[in-house]
């Protein structure tokens, strides 16, 4: 059974060659290893977006923020997900929450060098 880092790889060039659709099963894989691999979450939201389907993309982004509600670029590109679909006031509010999640890791990254 390949490990999920090289499932990932996989993914990553299936989707470089534009073969979505192959992307998303690899991407599947690797989740199925490892539910919570971030790394897959994002490519596989990004096929998702990538492919037209801004619903699903948008789907698995606030399922995966449930469970990691700090994760900057998951809110990062659900507020591109929002935007590419015309949800202006949504895409605004993710973005927001983007850059306050970034200002208080900055705020403890410096407590930490002090």
């Amino acid at each position: 059974m390949p490990a999920k880092e090289d499932l990932y790889d996989q993914a990553v060039d299936l989707y470089a060659d534009e073969k979505y659709d192959e992307a998303i099963e690899v991407y599947n894989r690797a989740l199925e290893i490892d539910p919570k691999f971030t790394d897959a979450v994002h490519g596989l939201a990004m096929c998702y977006q990538a492919k037209g389907d801004l619903d699903a993309a948008i789907e698995l982004t606030k399922r995966y923020l449930e469970q990691e509600p700090e994760d900057i670029l998951a809110f990062t590109n659900l507020s591109m997900f929002y935007q590419k679909k015309g949800m202006i006031k949504e895409a605004e509010a993710a973005g927001a929450e983007a850059r306050r999640l970034d200002w208080k890791r900055q705020l403890k990254e410096a407590k930490t060098q002090k």
